[in-house]
């Protein structure tokens, strides 16, 4: 295929995003403030958080709040609550942690081997 940039439009999303996952571990910001500062549209951000890339720091305090798709409670990324994702994927335990008391609602970028955050 051929492409007007030097780069395919994967390929310059993947490039945007390591930008912003830079941005986000130098700074305390929003969803709101990442897509201004890179002037990108704010669904963008949403779908990196959907997609567990990104996540919130804490979900109580959030203009937005994403739920589990399954039973509706409030989670900080991606489509399902801890329970439900274990139920669905018979675990015992889930890949990551509960959101830590007093932390407010910036985000941060999630490592894939730091089963801490």
């Amino acid at each position: 295929m051929d492409y007007e940039d030097e780069l395919c439009p994967a390929c310059k999303e993947n490039q945007l995003f390591s930008q912003v996952k830079d941005y986000i571990r130098s700074k305390d910001v929003t969803e709101y403030q990442v897509a201004e500062h890179f002037d990108i549209p704010r669904r963008l951000v949403k779908r990196w958080i959907t997609e567990g890339r990104i996540e919130y720091k804490e979900d109580e305090e959030r203009l937005d709040t994403l739920h589990c798709s399954s039973c509706g409670a409030p989670i900080t990324f991606g489509h399902l609550c801890q329970k439900c994702y274990r139920e669905q994927n018979n675990l015992e335990r889930a890949g990551f942690a509960a959101v830590q008391e007093g932390s407010d609602n910036r985000m941060r970028f999630l490592e894939k081997d730091d089963s801490s955050k």
